[in-house]
């Protein structure tokens, strides 16, 4: 209860401080016309991407308005309090609790079984759990990503490694010796900005929040073990505590061979570094207890104001579908979410997209609680202390395991 009455405070604050210079958009009782807000460059393909959709669905139009990233949220509050929203959203998957909580979004049980699209067992089980708030459908998965290793397979043969590290002994052991080779070399880049990337560490060694319970157990063995590994790399000159270079000219270069990160970086690191072709490849996470990664990408929703369901329902079943998705895969470079779309050839040749398939497997995705974005935050403030200030790693773990229960107790 405290936790919707801190949203409802946000919601309306926020409202009162956008509402002069919002320009959101509904569909305003248009049968005819589906409104959807999607977030950076996705909203922008989008937009020529949906042509398809109103071909096929004829009588129905499709308005997509692309929204920044760095205000998309803040435009959702404001949607939130005004009922002034969309009908479908996108929705980044740390995002659902919050506005799920909210009461935002409608509630898709009712409608699973006249679109078998939506149907849980078309997803990854990481999927699967941002679908779900209490026990209401609250979004279909839209594209998955995840995280894998990214390495120098030149490079890491020098080190002695034919391949990806498997284990973390094995990466720590790579990353000494990369890192070895002199100034200015460094064995894995961490991303000390990534929010993500402590909680899969944590996830590998075997830690799990008990949310039922309001125990998020930030002070289990399991979790600090992961955070004193994770620390380890700075503390010990592997990783490098500074931003430093451009990753991809680092990666050019050989002084940082080896970074996690999404599919993106594909594209990336063959358009800014086609002379590293054959050069670098990726591979699934190094275990612990587990090789567990993110599951990151977006989820649609349908907002509980929409005023075209119908129409919303089947853009969403549209965008679901195998085949546009695979098409939306050329179109955008985003991983499918339908675990069939990974049968297709296309994904099974392709040694890049295999890896990320191999790895969805086996993902979570971050806290299903409103609150998580203020405690990864939290959390990245605590670990920057430990890695930057030289502050006690047990001091800092137990000062932010009860900010972070308090959070979630507000």
């Amino acid at each position: 209860m405290k936790g919707k009455l801190w949203l409802f405070i946000a919601v309306v604050l926020t409202s009162l401080t956008l509402a002069g210079c919002s320009d959101s958009s509904s569909s305003e009782g248009d049968e005819n016309t589906v409104t959807v807000w999607a977030m950076g460059e996705e909203g922008k393909k989008l937009k020529e991407f949906s042509k398809d959709f109103e071909e096929k669905n004829e009588g129905l139009t499709v308005d997509v308005q692309a929204i920044p990233w760095d205000t998309a949220h803040d435009k959702l509050l404001t949607a939130v309090a005004s009922g002034n929203g969309p009908d479908v959203v996108q929705l980044g998957t740390t995002w659902v609790p919050e506005f799920a909580e909210a009461g935002a979004l409608l509630d898709l049980s009712e409608h699973m079984e006249d679109y078998p699209n939506f149907a849980k067992e078309n997803y990854f089980d990481g999927s699967v759990t941002t679908m779900e708030h209490e026990d209401q459908v609250v979004g279909i998965p839209w594209y998955a990503d995840t995280r894998v290793i990214y390495y120098r397979k030149d490079v890491l043969k020098e080190a002695g490694y034919e391949e990806a590290p498997k284990t973390w002994d094995e990466l720590k052991d790579a990353a000494k010796k990369l890192a070895d080779r002199g100034e200015g070399s460094y064995g894995l880049d961490i991303d000390r900005n990534d929010q993500i990337t402590p909680f899969i560490f944590a996830w590998q060694n075997g830690y799990e929040a008990n949310l039922e319970e309001g125990d998020l157990n930030f002070d289990s063995p399991e979790f600090k073990e992961a955070i004193q590994y994770y620390t380890s790399y700075f503390e010990e000159g592997i990783s490098q505590k500074q931003e430093g270079k451009d990753i991809v000219e680092a990666f050019k270069d050989g002084s940082k061979p080896m970074f996690f990160s999404g599919p993106w970086m594909i594209n990336i690191i063959n358009d800014q570094a086609p002379d590293l072709e054959g050069k670098w490849a990726t591979a699934v996470m190094p275990t612990k207890e587990t090789n567990t990664s993110s599951m990151g990408g977006a989820n649609l929703s349908i907002f509980e104001s929409s005023d075209n369901v119908e129409g919303a329902l089947e853009f969403i079943s549209y965008m679901t579908d195998v085949e546009t998705q695979l098409s939306w895969l050329e179109e955008s470079n985003t991983l499918p979410s339908r675990t069939e779309a990974w049968e297709d050839p296309v994904m099974q040749e392709n040694p890049m997209y295999a890896t990320f398939g191999e790895q969805l497997e086996n993902t979570k995705p971050g806290l299903q609680t409103e609150q998580f974005e203020r405690i990864a935050q939290e959390l990245l403030a605590h670990i920057e202390r430990i890695t930057v200030g030289g502050a006690d790693v047990e001091k800092e773990l137990e000062e932010f395991n009860q900010e972070a229960q308090s959070l979630i107790e507000e």
